[in-house]
């Protein structure tokens, strides 16, 4: 990867995960494996670039009903889990082929919400090059660097019913074998 403050190239790793992540069936693997809970509520990652990500969480009743609550709209943890996907799958890209690699990690979250996710919700994070510059920052500094992200909710008629933040915090790790 190469920041340089105007446009971020990917490397050959990020590339291939890029495309991964974004095949449908790859995807869906991956979270049964390594996040159910994710693949159980049934979100999808529609959009990943070095500038955003668009993630989709399914609502309605007839196929997901376990993303509800009883108040007839989407449960907040299900939400949280489809806005940190579009934060989380830009930082995972800003990693990826990093040597010696990134470790990175959630320190913090806040969330307000709008109006109930009544509806199919698409979480949207447009801060791709801050997280680029994040990354950048931590290799050349060999210090930790935290920044705030956010992830917009909005139903598939454009209404927003909810704003995520989320602290990210970016370390290169010592020297690896």
């Amino acid at each position: 990867m190469l920041y340089s403050g105007k446009m971020i190239i990917l490397n050959k790793e990020q590339e291939k995960f890029k495309k991964a992540f974004l095949n449908p069936i790859k995807f869906s693997l991956y979270f049964f494996k390594n996040v159910p809970m994710g693949w159980f509520s049934g979100i999808k990652l529609k959009k990943l670039s070095e500038k955003n990500a668009v993630s989709y969480v399914p609502f309605k009743w007839y196929y997901r009903w376990q993303n509800k609550n009883p108040f007839r709209s989407m449960y907040f943890a299900v939400q949280s889990m489809g806005a940190e996907l579009s934060t989380a799958s830009i930082a995972t890209l800003a990693i990826k082929g990093i040597k010696p690699s990134i470790a990175f990690i959630v320190t913090g979250t806040r969330s307000t919400y709008f109006k109930k996710a009544t509806d199919n919700t698409i979480f949207r994070c447009d801060d791709g090059e801050k997280i680029f510059n994040a990354v950048t920052q931590a290799i050349n500094s060999k210090k930790g660097v935290s920044i705030e992200v956010k992830s917009i909710g909005k139903l598939e008629d454009g209404t927003i019913v909810s704003e995520f933040f989320f602290t990210w915090s970016f370390k290169q790790r010592s020297n690896e074998n």
